[in-house]
């Protein structure tokens, strides 16, 4: 009977315990009581929680990644170049400050001249590919090919032994910009078909900005119709007939479809 007490003592306690922290979690956020202004900084377990859950999501997603060799004099010079264009404006370069746009983010982020210190090449690769959730980290696999991914990798290597000058003198033998990601697209007839990669390519390419997209999360904007049934329709924007390659067409040239409208895709 005793130990049947005890039980029920703490299964009630539990209980009681669970309904405060929801009346508190639903006072803050309801109440408004959290400061989301970028002016008022997080504390700093808030950092140390997400950037340590960040380290061990990474390396456990990015274990079993085989890494190619990452020594080529060619394939570094790519990389450097494709830093440039895609990497030095947020996070800087050896004598090269960040630009305006990624020293006012938040979370801020950081320089990448020790990243090889801290992660391995294929931890690195996936943070490159893949992004990092709630920060300003993209995407990259929508906008890079594979090779080029490795090259920013393996360029990334060689950051802990660049200075200033070298990182300069690198540069002048890298390719010219724009160096990456602006490879031929696949041509249709030969792209695979996935459905999942598409529903991911709405969210990377913005498209859930404007648009209510079924299984992309996000707030609801009404600045486009929904996606919803898309396929069902007649006709895209009340122009074309509604086919796979008008679809690409009206994204692709959207000014040639319809004068006045924002090219969709860049």
């Amino acid at each position: 009977m005793r130990k049947r007490s005890v039980l029920l003592v703490a299964l009630c306690s539990t209980v009681a315990l669970a309904f405060a922290a929801a009346v508190a979690a639903g006072a803050v956020v309801y109440g408004g009581l959290y400061n989301v202004g970028a002016t008022w900084q997080h504390w700093q377990v808030t950092h140390t929680v997400l950037e340590t859950a960040m380290r061990h999501s990474v390396r456990r997603r990015a274990r079993d990644i085989a890494e190619p060799p990452l020594d080529d004099g060619q394939r570094v010079l790519r990389g450097a170049a494709c830093f440039r264009d895609k990497c030095v404006q947020c996070h800087g370069a050896p004598g090269v400050a960040q630009g305006d746009i990624g020293r006012s983010m938040q979370p801020l982020p950081g320089p990448l001249v020790d990243a090889p210190l801290h992660w391995r090449a294929r931890e690195l690769y996936w943070v490159t590919r893949h992004g990092i959730k709630m920060s300003g980290m993209p995407a990259w696999e929508y906008r890079l090919t594979e090779a080029e991914l490795w090259d920013v990798v393996a360029f990334m290597q060689q950051l802990p032994l660049l200075s200033a000058p070298a990182y300069a003198e690198m540069l002048q033998r890298a390719p010219s910009a724009p160096a990456c990601g602006r490879g031929p697209a696949t041509p249709l007839a030969n792209a695979p078909v996935d459905a999942e990669r598409g529903r991911q390519a709405l969210h990377q390419y913005a498209c859930s900005a404007c648009h209510v997209i079924p299984g992309v999360t996000g707030s609801s904007p009404h600045v486009g119709p929904t996606l919803d049934g898309i396929g069902s329709r007649k006709l895209i924007a009340g122009t074309l007939p509604n086919t796979p390659d008008n679809l690409v067409l009206w994204l692709m040239k959207t000014q040639q479809v319809k004068p006045g409208m924002t090219n969709l895709l860049r």
